[in-house]
């Protein structure tokens, strides 16, 4: 630990950054949270969509300070995030940031602190990649500052061509120890996690080790837990009828947060997904008979999906919601890092933005599935 009398420390809070924010806090005793640049040191944590706003705040601020950059974007784009900061942490931040942060309090040099990067003569400078955190030495949150959800996983196995966690975090999979997880959902009236597939808890993240999941909720205070649901989804390949039994055993939510994306089988292969549309007919399927509802992500707009691809997202979309089943929607943003980041979204068919709106207006579908 260290000092923060020589220069106070601000983490600049808004609503997606929140998980980030709480676990980084902790690290750095006598930081504050901010809502505008402020003197001093200034942290930021975003991801690609909120990168335009944080970029124009950070170039119109006239305070004194020195601005260091985390999180998703930053991480991918370390030389255009340097146009506007003086430092980017990237990837994992619990023990790159508080070095980082020591030696600046210090007056010392950067040069040695793993997993930064920072301009030097007109060149962007990368100190090298650290290893992997191991999350039980650091905690999810301060319970005295700000609470959120428990991160109980990181990293994935898989390599969606859209998606940046495996770049993030790795795609080796790491677990909270349940002990650690229970002691902090003590402090939590709502429990809930973050993991980018909740189904995975305990396992390598190609199948589902019932054992671990029922360990974990078997251990956690009698409050409502939410297990499967936002921040986390889970795999529809990993759904089973033992872990919807321990789902309506153990927790509150009636629904499940899945990741489908694609109802064309061409497109999954395509963007690597590692499923198929009978892996999440049958998830779907399998979460109607245990009354629990599925909540189906859906990515429209992927990069060279067809009219006939998106016609087919369209049939199961209508056959799932008549099911009983609803829809969360995105529309493809291309994200820096990933396989996609180059690839510019296909258009849309008249009929799909028709019909998703219907189902909206019914209640069916949530999210974004156009552009504009």
């Amino acid at each position: 630990m260290f000092s923060t009398e020589i220069s106070p420390i601000h983490f600049r809070l808004f609503k997606p950054n929140m998980q980030s924010i709480a676990a980084l806090m902790p690290l750095l005793p006598g930081s504050d949270l901010v809502r505008q640049p402020c003197a001093g040191i200034m942290v930021y944590s975003f991801a690609t969509p909120q990168a335009p706003s944080v970029f124009r705040e950070v170039a119109r601020s006239k305070t004194r300070s020195i601005f260091i950059a985390g999180g998703p974007h930053p991480s991918a784009l370390p030389g255009e995030t340097l146009a506007f900061f003086d430092y980017v942490v990237i990837g994992e931040g619990e023990e790159t940031l508080p070095e980082l942060i020591g030696v600046l309090q210090k007056g010392g040099d950067v040069s040695p602190v793993r997993g930064i990067a920072f301009k030097k003569d007109g060149s962007t400078v990368f100190t090298g990649k650290r290893e992997d955190v191991e999350l039980d030495k650091y905690p999810p949150f301060d319970p005295d500052i700000m609470h959120s959800s428990i991160e109980i996983s990181r990293g994935c196995p898989f390599n969606c061509a859209y998606c940046q966690t495996p770049q993030l975090f790795g795609h080796r999979m790491r677990h909270r120890s349940i002990d650690e997880i229970a002691k902090y959902a003590e402090h939590l009236r709502d429990i809930r996690f973050t993991s980018p597939n909740a189904f995975a808890y305990g396992s390598d993240g190609r199948r589902p080790r019932v054992e671990k999941i029922e360990a974990l909720l078997s251990a956690l205070p009698r409050r409502c837990i939410f297990f499967g649901t936002f921040p986390s989804e889970v795999r529809p390949e990993f759904i089973n009828d033992r872990l919807l039994e321990l789902v309506s055993d153990y927790c509150a939510n009636t629904s499940l947060s899945m990741g489908g994306q694609s109802g064309s089988e061409r497109v999954l292969d395509s963007i690597r997904r590692g499923h198929t549309v009978e892996d999440i007919i049958l998830a779907v399927e399998r979460c109607l008979a245990h009354d629990i509802t599925p909540v189906v992500d859906f990515i429209f707009g992927l990069p060279g999906e067809t009219e006939d691809d998106q016609l087919d997202t369209l049939r199961l979309i209508k056959w799932l919601t008549a099911k009983g089943g609803k829809v969360h929607s995105h529309y493809f943003m291309p994200l820096p890092g990933t396989a996609l980041e180059d690839s510019p979204p296909s258009p849309l068919l008249r009929q799909v933005e028709k019909v998703i709106g219907e189902l909206a207006l019914h209640g069916k579908a949530t999210g974004v599935w156009s552009k504009a």
